[in-house]
């Protein structure tokens, strides 16, 4: 019996992903700098503080590599203050999964600052006990002590769990520490789809369909 769901936030309930592509492209526009053609390529194997080395030389900024990552940071924060939406459905899903009595936790690697600020904004803070961010409890979820933690705190065994997620590894970790997994469909994981596929217990296309299928799955009662 099901009695607890872990929710996974940037690509499983917000339309985020496109954010840590283009974080750079949109700093350098907001500065008023035409980015170069694939950048994104260029920056994505890059750690902050190379992009903004690589980004300070080749377009002749007069910042410091410390006021380029802020502004870099800055720019995140804002797209989730004021602009990332919910995926389609996921208001809806959230709400049917509270209706079942089950409650509700969020795993994630973005900051509580963003998390938060997006959730109230859009509506859907309230369907959460509580938000666990890999920063918080010192462990990115190639470990399962993120949804260990939040285990802890809905008062459920793994195996009374859902997480939702739309990464291969993070499901992969859920799905070895014990709980019951659901895939999510993302267009920024479209690799991995046939071994999401393959190995979440329930595989979502999208949101919207999500209490209908959830409700069909007879080996997962809710």
């Amino acid at each position: 019996m099901i009695k607890g769901a872990i929710f996974d936030v940037d690509g499983t309930l917000l339309d985020s992903m496109e954010i840590w592509e283009d974080a750079g492209i949109r700093y350098l526009r907001r500065i008023g700098v035409m980015p170069e053609e694939g950048l994104s390529g260029v920056l994505y194997s890059m750690t902050m503080s190379e992009g903004a080395e690589y980004v300070k030389e080749h377009y002749h900024l007069p910042f410091s590599i410390d006021e380029i990552i802020q502004g870099v940071l800055d720019t995140v924060r804002d797209f989730y203050f004021y602009e990332v939406l919910p995926k389609s459905g996921a208001k809806e899903l959230l709400s049917w999964i509270k209706d079942k009595n089950i409650t509700i936790a969020a795993a994630t690697a973005s900051d509580r600052e963003h998390v938060e600020a997006a959730f109230g904004r859009l509506g859907i803070a309230g369907y959460f006990g509580q938000i666990f961010t890999c920063r918080e409890v010192g462990s990115g979820k190639r470990h399962p002590l993120i949804y260990e933690k939040a285990a802890a705190y809905l008062g459920w065994k793994p195996e009374e769990i859902l997480v939702f997620e739309d990464a291969f590894y993070a499901l992969m970790t859920a799905k070895k520490a014990g709980f019951r997994t659901v895939g999510v469909y993302d267009r920024f994981s479209e690799g991995e789809q046939e071994e999401i596929k393959k190995q979440a217990d329930v595989y979502l296309a999208d949101l919207i369909k999500g209490p209908e299928i959830l409700a069909e799955k007879e080996e997962i009662r809710l």
